[in-house]
């Protein structure tokens, strides 16, 4: 295989075999801060265009950027419409977050998104960097290589989860830690029992139809210890927020 900046379904194999990975969010709209977390070591990038900084004309620099160090960028996207699911996918991103779905008949139709017809209603095209600007059409047969991430981060998409998990293309299920608890009414309060549990059953779902399960956490030492309980794609906080933590911890040591 030529040098290339897509992934070619290798993070989600990787995830597939059980595989435990770790990344982070980007949100900075800068396509170097990308660069500086591949070349941190992560497993991937998480290009967030629902709460970030930027908008899709980000994707187009960051996936090579992050490419650069072999690693790959997930985005997700600020809605599951199709057209922006499309626009996403024809960069060549390795994977896409599906945000703020609450069935599994919600999560059925945004996972066709990512699928050409007959399988899905994805847009085809080949003048793009998926098909290597024409160059691979034989690209359009492997849209299987998508990672498709569903967040659970509702009291009834939680109800739903096994269900979600059931359904092919729904290769990740990822807790957003503040929306989960703010939507079972324990906002913030990550040690609360119904949290907990709410954990518990996602985790339980994924594993029981041989999906991933990941989570965003702030820290390593947290970051640890979801991997020991069988967590395997998770988030280590964001480009923003560990600048932030890393210039405020300097800032105290050195005034103490």
């Amino acid at each position: 295989m030529n040098h290339s900046p897509l992934d070619f379904g290798r993070l989600r194999r990787r995830l597939a075999v059980g595989e435990a990975t770790l990344g982070t969010f980007v949100g900075l709209a800068s396509p170097v801060a990308a660069e500086v977390c591949a070349a941190a070591g992560a497993d991937w990038v998480l290009l967030d265009l629902e709460h970030g900084a930027g908008g899709e004309e980000q994707v187009r620099t960051t996936v090579p950027a992050a490419a650069a160090y072999g690693v790959p960028t997930v985005v997700r996207v600020e809605s599951a419409a199709r057209i922006r699911i499309g626009r996403v996918l024809d960069q060549g991103v390795a994977g896409v977050m599906l945000p703020r779905l609450d069935t599994a008949a919600e999560v059925e139709e945004a996972l066709r998104h990512l699928r050409y017809p007959p399988a899905g209603d994805r847009g085809v095209a080949t003048y793009n960097r998926a098909c290597r600007f024409g160059l691979d059409s034989a690209a359009l047969d492997r849209a299987g290589e998508i990672l498709g991430v569903v967040q659970i981060e509702s009291a009834r998409a939680l109800e739903e989860v096994e269900a979600i998990a059931a359904l092919d293309g729904a290769d990740v299920l990822f807790v957003g830690p503040r929306d989960l608890s703010h939507d079972l009414g324990v906002p913030g309060e990550f040690s609360a029992l119904v949290y907990r549990e709410a954990l518990e059953r996602v985790r339980k779902a994924a594993a029981d139809h041989g999906k991933a399960c990941g989570l965003l956490v702030p820290d390593g030492a947290a970051a640890a210890a979801k991997r020991a309980e069988g967590w395997t794609f998770i988030g280590i906080g964001s480009d923003s927020t560990l600048l932030a933590a890393a210039l405020a911890g300097a800032l105290d040591q050195a005034r103490a």
